[in-house]
């Protein structure tokens, strides 16, 4: 009996899990809705709530572009009741002025103030226009070598040097990575231009490389999550989790806690 009691009150006074790593970055750790393009909005904030992740950027199979107010209100209230907060819109592909006068006008209505968009070359004058009418941030996520628009984030760089200061990149480590590039030598070159991250791994830096859980890639995830201290990093590494996408909780979940793991291994 005594055994007994002791450990029921050995159960009692185990401490609370710690805090997530993150908690004292000056960035955080999210989700890139993409993720989740085969489950539903319950399904996707159940998987976030058992990783212990806050923050969602928002896809618009989960929140459709002509979504009314109260149907934005429902949703940002099923987040709430989550502990999850939708951060930005996107990535939204834009290919005509109109497109990108709903994409903006769909992120006011949302609440955000960060559109991740994937515009045509020949319209970012417009993009540019709509940023300065609308005070929004605008992250022009790249793409590697599967498409021709924005491959790396040189080319990103390169397109919006000399546009308005809010008009920059969803830097994604893994498609910059399969084109060749440093991503941690990237983040530094471009960290001013730099408003949304997602975070992943790959198996090699050619087309070839294909998407894996973060750790089992060839991606220096250590010397990426010191450089993001080293040029005071203040947005989201998001995780677009591309493998096993039919049943991706459990790379979800090895990928967050590698990720992680190495925040507080490099403190």
């Amino acid at each position: 009996m005594g055994l007994i009691i002791s450990l029921a009150v050995s159960a009692q006074n185990r401490p609370d899990p710690q805090p997530s790593a993150e908690t004292n970055e000056k960035f955080n750790i999210g989700m890139a809705g993409y993720t989740f393009r085969n489950f539903n909005l319950d399904q996707t904030l159940d998987m976030m709530q058992k990783c212990d992740v806050k923050y969602l950027c928002i896809k618009d199979f989960h929140l459709p572009l002509n979504s009314n107010e109260k149907e934005i209100a429902d949703f940002h209230a099923k987040l709430a009741s989550k502990g999850i907060k939708g951060y930005a819109v996107g990535p939204i592909y834009m290919k005509s002025e109109k497109e990108i006068d709903n994409a903006f006008e769909y992120a006011k209505r949302v609440g955000v103030k960060l559109v991740v968009g994937v515009p045509n070359y020949e319209l970012l004058p417009y993009v540019d226009k709509k940023v300065k009418e609308y005070n929004m941030h605008y992250a022009i996520h790249l793409h590697g070598p599967d498409m021709d628009l924005y491959p790396d984030a040189d080319d990103v760089w390169e397109n919006v040097k000399d546009l308005d200061s809010r008009i920059g990149m969803c830097l994604d480590i893994g498609h910059d990575t399969r084109n060749g590039k440093d991503p941690v030598e990237d983040l530094k070159k471009y960290h001013t231009r730099v408003f949304d991250i997602h975070i992943k791994d790959v198996t090699g830096n050619t087309k070839a490389g294909y998407s894996v859980e973060i750790g089992r890639g060839v991606i220096d995830i250590p010397a990426f999550v010191k450089m993001l201290r080293e040029v005071g990093y203040t947005g989201m590494c998001s995780l677009e989790h591309e493998r096993n996408m039919d049943d991706p909780l459990q790379g979800i979940a090895e990928s967050i806690g590698y990720f992680r793991g190495i925040i507080t291994a490099t403190k």
